[in-house]
């Protein structure tokens, strides 16, 4: 059964679903998954261009602590923050851009395996063009776009969302 969760409460129960109504709420999503997350840590971001991605992804980090402002990281790929666990572990975060991958072979090529698979916490928007890199233990969420800009994300571990639509 899906878990609708508000975005002032933490931590998320998985799997999760819930309706953001504004960037904000979408940021504060991001935010309270943070708790959740430990060194080795991957989370697969899904959805279409301006579904929030990198909103949801900018909540993380500041729930990581992280004090410099995130970006997309488009036009280099990776780009690396120094933040810390909800333990208070140093950890080094990975936010990647894979929008301009062309596959797994892209992602290889740039030593993304050392990346995913260093002692850091990895964001990936647009996971699913490296799927092959994505380890069945990873968090995953997808954001859908409905009417009025309301976003539906769906948090949850393994290859598909089996928590019910919510309703």
């Amino acid at each position: 059964m899906a878990t609708w969760i508000q975005t002032e409460n933490f931590p998320i129960s998985l799997p999760a679903l819930f309706a953001s109504l504004s960037p904000e709420e979408t940021f504060s999503a991001g935010k309270n998954l943070a708790p959740l997350l430990t060194k080795g840590s991957i989370v697969a971001l899904k959805g279409p261009l301006g579904a929030g991605k990198t909103c949801f992804a900018k909540g993380i980090a500041r729930g990581l602590s992280v004090e410099e402002e995130i970006t997309s990281p488009t036009y280099t790929i990776v780009s690396e923050y120094e933040a810390f666990t909800f333990a208070g572990d140093p950890a080094v975060l990975y936010h990647i851009d894979a929008y301009r991958l062309k596959g797994s072979d892209d992602f290889s090529a740039i030593g993304g395996e050392d990346i995913l698979f260093a002692d850091g916490i990895s964001l990936i928007e647009w996971s699913e063009r490296i799927e092959d890199f994505i380890p069945p233990q990873a968090l995953r969420v997808d954001i859908e776009l409905g009417e009025g800009g309301k976003r539906f994300i769906r948090i949850y571990r393994g290859c598909a969302y089996t928590g019910g639509d919510g309703t």
